[in-house]
């Protein structure tokens, strides 16, 4: 895939800077975002690995083809939406991050930065003289119910209760209402994604004061995903014309709480991790300012159609995974010493 020109809204995160690593060197890439190029903290990163722990986006002085554009994820701007206006790929992650307390303000927030953010760009889109090819945009696995029973995958599986589904159910309706009659519509219900920055950071935190073990009850599923294999998911259908419609984007081997904190564990080189009980993870989320669901649910989830299409994953096996990730990472970043 070369010289496509493709638009990141919401592409200052972990995952929407790992796309443009991944596609910046043979393509042109424009972020949207809040964040501009120039606030960065002076770290000068060699490569997308330790961006997460810079704080420093990517530009072209680090080799690559990138522009970024503010945005406010709110309405239709014309320096934006000229650069979706003939593209060939538009990808969304856009939203406010469900790591923090469900407050009524916190919780309108996240709904309105994905609804908002995807009906900007569906207006942009409707609006162009040339539509972009192919518009992917975000969603979540965590729109099946909590399964410790069977694993879900998008022919037979179920839809649960609870304000974290409500939200993706919205952010899908919202994605299939926005008329795109010469665009290929695809949403992608991503799993936990493992990579040297995103949700792996707190978990090294853990690891640093030997709270290491499992988290509840330990049984609970982790369905994940591979920074490296949603980028190549994310070529892999723009490159198939046929493919559109819903993917669930994990690995085919989910595992549970206990066998990925075991992995973790492993691959950073702790023996012994103490458990964080049901009790102690309220408390402590209600200090950090999250929610135990994000450990707690269980998220059993298989990529059906992904697999049936022929779609292999590079990293199918969590323990392989995990030494990929960790060893893109500063040892000092688990280890006190």
């Amino acid at each position: 895939m070369k010289n496509k020109k493709i638009v990141i809204a919401g592409g200052t995160g972990f995952i929407g800077q790992a796309l443009a690593a991944f596609f910046g060197k043979d393509n042109e890439v424009v972020i949207l975002g809040r964040r501009t190029a120039s606030e960065k903290n002076g770290a000068h990163p060699t490569s997308a690995a330790n961006n997460a722990y810079t704080n420093r986006l990517l530009t072209k002085s680090d080799g690559y083809n990138i522009r970024y554009f503010p945005w406010d994820g709110l309405r239709i701007e014309k320096h934006w939406a000229a650069a979706i206006d003939g593209c060939d790929l538009v990808i969304n992650l856009a939203g406010k991050s469900v790591n923090c307390r469900y407050t009524a303000k916190n919780k309108q927030e996240i709904f309105d930065s994905r609804v908002d953010s995807t009906r900007a760009i569906g207006l942009a889109i409707r609006d162009a003289v040339v539509p972009p090819k192919v518009w992917i945009n975000a969603a979540s696995a965590t729109i099946y119910r909590h399964a410790e029973d069977r694993p879900q995958d998008e022919y037979t599986g179920e839809t649960g209760e609870g304000f974290s589904v409500a939200v993706c159910k919205k952010w899908e309706q919202v994605f299939d209402e926005q008329r795109a009659p010469f665009t290929r519509k695809i949403a992608l219900r991503m799993a936990i994604t493992l990579g040297p920055g995103g949700v792996i950071v707190p978990y090294l935190h853990l690891l640093k004061f030997g709270l290491g073990g499992k988290q509840g009850s330990g049984r609970q599923m982790y369905s994940w995903v591979h920074i490296e294999d949603l980028c190549r998911v994310v070529r892999w259908l723009y490159q198939r014309p046929k493919m559109e419609g819903t993917y669930n984007v994990c690995s085919p081997k989910p595992v549970s709480n206990w066998q990925f904190m075991q992995s973790l564990r492993k691959a950073t080189g702790h023996r012994l991790g103490l458990p964080a009980f049901t009790w102690m993870l309220k408390i402590g989320a209600l200090l950090i300012g999250t929610e135990t669901e994000l450990v707690l649910k269980s998220r059993w989830v298989l990529p059906a159609k992904l697999q049936d299409a022929g779609f292999i994953f590079r990293y199918p096996d969590v323990g392989e995974a995990m030494n990929a990730v960790i060893e893109k990472i500063p040892r000092k970043k688990y280890h006190f010493f």
